[in-house]
């Protein structure tokens, strides 16, 4: 089964072998103030290239893009205690700079996936969407200004919304009530705004990303093109709630917890904490198998957020990270493998780490083999 969904997986996306991807979210162009990271995209995309990387992910701000490219846009944060994108108010102009950055990625090799997490700005123009079909107009006028700018053939894939249906990316979705992903209103959503994005651009392929939970591994995911699941061990068992982290966005208590208790908990238990985030694998590579379906994995493996910062070690997350490629790989039902959502410059203690991450790219890369 898994040569099968390889064979598809190389249609798919033109590819030979499995890709190592990574996410650089709206870090991309939002991070490029003096040691943030993205201030010079050649130099962040050759030590990507250097490190044995194909592909990226970004943030594509469709809502924006389609309502005015050439506005200068002031954007909220979304979080202060996280190192995506910007802990505070910031500013981006999308036309010229989208553009450069995609030829940019195009001169290092290195293939573009589009996401969104939908930023809100000032004016929270993402709420203006309203239906399915707003949903996937705002994605097709993005991608004709990239046909017209001659990139389209360099685009990987279009996530339609990160981590659907979750709240804080979707909120046009649902309101104030969180819709689980099976619902019929979050379910139809997906259905109608698949079906009118393939109507313009058949060849691209296109999805949702999902996060946990995954009830059920036959859960019907027949219109998406493939899966883009992320998945953590610190989602996948008590990890979170023995450390005391909640994922606090704009107070330090969960870090506070993690830099105190975060490596600690986790080694007291680690032959637990390992099998949990194997077992949340092999379900992912089951629901592929009944799918039909590929996977890519863009954020995963260890602990969902993290950063550089007094008493957060990297040695440990490094190892998590290392057996969750690894068991990913050794399934054969990947045709892109992250190897976490640190891989970029502005997360130093892994950036830094050049030998491990020619391991994992070299690992990746011979999944399929």
């Amino acid at each position: 089964m898994s040569k099968e969904i390889q064979n598809t997986a190389k249609k798919l996306f033109n590819i030979d072998k499995p890709l190592a991807i990574t996410m650089w979210d709206f870090s991309w162009i939002e991070r490029r103030w003096p040691g943030a990271g993205f201030e010079d995209w050649d130099k962040a995309l050759s030590e990507l290239t250097q490190r044995g990387y194909d592909a990226v992910r970004i943030e594509a701000y469709p809502q924006l893009v389609a309502k005015d490219i050439s506005k200068e846009w002031t954007l909220k944060p979304v979080w202060n205690t996280q190192d995506w994108g910007s802990p505070s108010i910031n500013k981006i102009k999308l036309k010229d700079d989208f553009r450069e950055f995609l030829s940019a990625c195009r001169r290092h090799g290195v293939r573009v996936a589009l996401s969104s997490w939908f930023r809100e700005d000032m004016d929270n123009t993402r709420m203006e969407i309203k239906t399915p079909k707003q949903h996937a107009e705002i994605w097709i006028k993005t991608l004709d200004y990239i046909k017209e700018w001659g990139e389209l053939d360099n685009i990987l894939y279009v996530d339609l919304c990160n981590e659907f249906p979750l709240g804080l990316w979707i909120p046009f979705l649902g309101g104030e009530e969180e819709e689980p992903r099976t619902s019929a209103l979050a379910s139809n959503w997906m259905k109608e705004a698949v079906s009118v994005f393939k109507e313009a651009y058949p060849q691209i392929p296109v999805t949702f990303s999902y996060t946990v939970p995954y009830p059920d591994v036959n859960e019907d995911v027949s219109f998406l093109d493939f899966l883009e699941v992320h998945i953590w061990m610190a989602q996948v068992s008590d990890y979170y709630d023995k450390v005391g982290y909640h994922y606090e966005r704009f107070d330090d208590i969960g870090y506070t917890n993690m830099a105190l208790k975060g490596k600690q908990i986790y080694m007291e238990n680690e032959q637990h904490y390992m099998q949990c985030l194997v077992d949340g694998i092999v379900k992912l590579a089951q629901w592929s198998k009944n799918s039909g379906k590929p996977l890519i994995t863009t954020e995963c493996w260890a602990v969902v957020d993290y950063k550089d910062g007094p008493l957060l070690e990297w040695e440990w997350i490094l190892d998590l990270n290392r057996l969750g490629v690894e068991t990913a790989a050794a399934l054969g039902c990947w045709a892109g493998i992250a190897t976490s959502n640190f891989c970029a410059p502005q997360f130093v203690g892994m950036w830094r780490e050049e030998k491990w991450h020619h391991k994992m790219t070299d690992t990746i890369h011979r999944s399929w083999e």
